[in-house]
């Protein structure tokens, strides 16, 4: 059998005449010779009736607070409703189908509930039904410990549990359906002429999806390029091909050549943050006093990112949310720092500029060109990001998708 994979999120699923367009996907790929496996996640988004988070808002009205293990039984509800009405809408058209929970499907992960990794992937129920002619329907998001209790994914967990599926049954594709047409070079909300991408890099849509892409979570990204699995980002509804993730060898050796294509694939953010600065030039033990100040913040469980650690200053950005916990943390330790409230990361993100002379150069002046002040940056070999103030955000944006679209 040649197993294929396809998740379709909720809202690919949430009216009759959107799961009938989801089925079609289903039936076409059966009738190509592929043995489909269909990963569901919880029909809608928020406020939609069986939406996860409008089940969560339901069960804690009126500051009712959930135990995680609780929690879980109900969040995995949602995907448990979606797959049971596909699975009788794949039926509608005289198809066989099964419905599976996560664990029926051998979803096996560890203990952490809301946040749950998968162990391993016992599929021999699926490839049992598969094999008795039945497209099998799985709950995405959930699984279940050794010892039986259910557990979550966490956010964007139905696109891990597709990618699991497709390493643990060796499918040629994994197709990840959504409401729009594939990776865009950056949000179309923001810039009006962005394009979909015919192919990426797994290396590429990992760094995307880390910096806000929101189309795919990075985790599955990372579990299917263990493998070699090509991932297919594609529209429920327009039947266009997508974009194309996979290795960067295997794109040079097709008909693309993305070295020769372009430096810079998609640009992409990450707002709603605050720079910290510390000064630290009048320190004698700085080593000590860098390691005082990033050990409390752990310890506070505050997350910490955009790094820059020099002998007389010390960097880095929280999440708005965390700034005063932050802030109380750094004082409670004798620490006075300099807080910029209400920023926003730009990552400029592209396999091909490894090696590149300019591009530093080019996104400096994009953004003087717009009067934007970098306030930090920092590279690595795909992506370079900047600091901006969130007021520049989208026009920096704008001016960096301008100035490399150009290419």
């Amino acid at each position: 059998m040649r197993f294929i994979v396809q998740k379709f999120g909720g809202t690919s699923l949430v009216s009759q005449d959107k799961r009938d367009i989801a089925v079609s996907r289903v039936i076409q790929a059966k009738q190509e010779g592929y043995a489909p496996v269909v990963v569901v996640s919880a029909i809608g988004r928020a406020g939609d009736p069986y939406a996860t988070d409008t089940l969560l808002s339901f069960a804690c009205s009126g500051n009712t607070e959930l135990a995680p293990r609780e929690s879980d039984l109900l969040m995995s509800c949602g995907e448990i409703i979606s797959g049971v009405i596909m699975a009788a809408t794949i039926q509608k058209t005289g198809c066989p189908a099964v419905f599976l929970t996560g664990s029926q499907a051998g979803i096996i992960t560890d203990c952490e509930y809301n946040e749950a990794r998968i162990l391993r992937v016992e599929p021999e129920y699926i490839m049992k039904h598969a094999s008795a002619g039945k497209i099998v329907v799985v709950a995405g998001f959930q699984g279940v410990t050794q010892q039986g209790e259910i557990t979550t994914l966490g956010r964007g967990g139905s696109d891990t549990t597709a990618a699991a599926l497709g390493v643990a049954l060796d499918a040629a594709w994994v197709d990840i359906y959504t409401d729009v047409e594939g990776i865009m070079t950056a949000d179309p909300r923001i810039v009006e002429d962005a394009l979909p991408l015919e192919n990426v890099t797994y290396n590429e849509i990992c760094q995307l999806a880390h910096e806000g892409a929101k189309v795919i979570h990075p985790r599955a990204v990372e579990i299917v390029m263990q493998k070699g699995i090509p991932l297919r980002i594609k529209s429920t509804f327009s039947g266009g091909p997508g974009t194309l993730v996979t290795s960067q060898g295997e794109m040079q050796n097709g008909s693309i050549d993305i070295t020769r294509d372009r430096t810079v694939t998609g640009i992409t953010y990450i707002s709603d943050i605050t720079q910290i600065k510390i000064i630290a030039d009048t320190i004698t033990d700085k080593i000590d006093f860098q390691k005082k100040i990033f050990k409390s913040l752990a310890l506070a469980g505050i997350s910490v990112d955009f790094i820059n650690v020099h002998p007389d200053v010390i960097l880095f950005t929280v999440k708005n949310t965390d700034v005063s916990k932050a802030v109380q943390v750094l004082d409670n330790i004798g620490i006075s720092p300099q807080v910029l409230p209400d920023c926003a990361k730009i990552a400029t993100v592209g396999a091909a500029m490894t090696g590149v002379p300019g591009v530093m150069a080019k996104i400096v002046e994009a953004l003087a060109r717009e009067q934007i002040t970098i306030l930090q940056s920092a590279d690595s070999y795909t992506t370079i990001w900047v600091l901006v103030k969130k007021e520049d955000m989208e026009k920096g944006i704008r001016a960096l998708h301008r100035e490399f679209r150009q290419q």
